[in-house]
């Protein structure tokens, strides 16, 4: 069907610009946020000139911005390394799983077989 896989493209591609969209308004909100935070330290801080304030407030702000940057970069490292911690273990026990299943199913194959043969001997 042509048309389902169009939709699910078109749901990815939403997804992907929603994703895009909100980072932005996050990425907008941490850079207002730091430079309110700048504004409320040169408030607290009257004896510094205007030039003084503006560059206080430019250098908290490219600080806080870094910060961020390598917060979110840890974070999404760290995420990576659960992710693919909890993918191999799910193989590992998904494996355990299935060899679990067959040997059940062996088992009971086995258990029929001998039922069968045994069952085909007395009625002979």
């Amino acid at each position: 069907m042509p048309w389902s896989r169009s939709r699910r493209a078109f749901a990815h591609d939403a997804s992907a610009v929603m994703a895009e969209a909100e980072g932005i308004v996050m990425a907008r909100s941490h850079l207002a946020e730091a430079h309110r935070e700048a504004e409320a330290l040169c408030a607290a801080l009257p004896w510094l000139t205007t030039g003084q304030a503006e560059d206080l407030t430019r250098h908290y702000v490219e600080r806080r911005i870094d910060l961020t940057r390598r917060m979110l970069r840890t974070t999404v490292r760290r995420a990576d390394e659960l992710r693919r911690a909890y993918e191999a273990r799910y193989a590992e026990l998904r494996g355990a799983l299935l060899r679990r299943h067959v040997a059940w199913a062996s088992g009971m194959l086995a258990c029929a077989t001998g039922i069968n043969a045994a069952l085909w001997l007395f009625t002979r």
